[in-house]
């Protein structure tokens, strides 16, 4: 006869091994695979984890001010973008920012949340030396795939380097809930993760990456994609869109 007590027992060894096994050689393991793990159990949105520090993670949202954030090609954050329950919200017209610090290589954590039919982005290394921020960096396409026009194609859909590398799959989640990025960039080798899976990787100024830009509108603009460092943007797109958990690390080195 099986007692309750071995039951409960054996329920919480069979329970850890199988969580075992579910956490180990995932074919969506990334460069720091075991980070994921410590996300799932940071204690509150904006907040980073003694092991995050130890790994050289630093917060560039606070949660609660504005700090660390200006406008594109300006001093001053417009009051369109504000923080609004832990996040920092584009709520009326303000205009793309960028981060008052610059980087290199790095990985970038970043959550996001749009509105239906909304449309967004995350650039890096964007270097304000065009009118628009799109003109000179490459960017990660937040969108609503389901009510957005952009959802049609997949080389413009969420998660995309916008309107030159499609997806590998669509993992987005639907408008109104938030979706987890993680942004690799490190020398010319980029990859797009979404809500856990690797859905984007590409090189910058390969043959190939130069076939795609010279087919695409950025072929207007001699500096899209050719900075080795600078800030990390989010778009104004007219729609609202909101980001947390913020945070960045330097690959410089490593």
């Amino acid at each position: 006869m099986i007692t309750g007590q071995c039951f409960r027992f054996c329920s919480v060894v069979l329970a850890g091994l199988v969580a075992g096994c579910g956490s180990n050689g995932s074919a969506n393991d990334g460069p720091d695979a075991g980070t994921e793990q410590t996300a799932a159990v940071q204690a509150a949105p904006n907040t980073l984890t003694a092991r995050e520090l130890t790994e050289g993670w630093r917060l560039l949202f606070d949660g609660t001010t504005t700090a660390g954030w200006r406008g594109y090609r300006s001093q001053a954050l417009a009051e369109g973008w504000q923080v609004v329950d832990g996040a920092l919200t584009r709520v009326a017209a303000g205009g793309d920012i960028v981060s008052v610090d610059t980087f290199g290589d790095f990985e970038l954590r970043i959550d996001w949340n749009v509105s239906p039919g909304g449309n967004s982005g995350v650039f890096f290394r964007a270097n304000e030396t065009t009118d628009y921020v799109w003109q000179n960096s490459p960017e990660l396409q937040v969108l609503d795939n389901a009510a957005h026009r952009d959802g049609l194609t997949a080389e413009t859909s969420a998660g995309s380097n916008y309107a030159l590398h499609a997806p590998a799959q669509d993992v987005v989640r639907p408008a109104g809930e938030w979706n987890e990025v993680r942004l690799i960039v490190r020398g010319a080798h980029v990859e797009h993760w979404l809500n856990g899976v690797k859905i984007v990787e590409y090189e910058l100024w390969s043959d190939d990456w130069k076939a795609r830009v010279a087919a695409s509108k950025f072929n207007e603009t001699a500096a899209y994609g050719q900075a080795t460092s600078g800030h990390i943007a989010l778009q104004d797109h007219g729609d609202r869109v909101a980001f947390r958990n913020i945070m960045i690390r330097s690959l410089t080195g490593t």
